[in-house]
């Protein structure tokens, strides 16, 4: 059986998200927050510089942006290369580990795409049996 699929007890892995002191809590974060991954999708689609991938994540601050791709480039998922031209131009790509980590991100992406009628339809439910607006 692959791993991936055992379940989470079975795992002998040498970390363990659910556990507060384990490091990898803070990639899972930087991976799964709004701006990251929409950020490692973006960038799926292959090498961008910082105002394209700005205008691709529509919505995200310039400010935003720049700590997320700095939290992304620290934790090995983004390649950040500078060339010295005049004026400096700033390509962000996807590392090996994190083209792995975009697929597995936009295949939940495109799934929640795909069932939001469904989405939407609980959230009127929810809404009317709770007297919201």
């Amino acid at each position: 059986m692959d791993t991936t699929q055992q379940p989470l007890e079975a795992r002998d892995l040498p970390y363990d998200a659910f556990a507060k002191a384990c490091p990898s809590r803070g990639t899972l974060e930087h991976v799964t927050g709004r701006w990251g991954g929409l950020t490692l999708g973006a960038l799926y689609e292959g090498s961008l510089r910082f105002n394209e991938l700005r205008r691709r994540v529509d919505g995200v601050s310039e400010k935003m942006l720049s700590q997320t791709l700095q939290a992304l480039e620290r934790d090995g998922l983004v390649h950040r290369e500078a060339q010295p031209t005049n004026p400096p131009r700033v390509d962000y790509e996807l590392t090996p580990l994190g083209r792995e980590v975009a697929e597995r991100l936009l295949g939940l992406i495109h799934f929640v795409e795909g069932r939001m009628d469904d989405v939407l339809a609980a959230r009127e439910r929810y809404d009317v049996t709770r007297g919201a607006r």
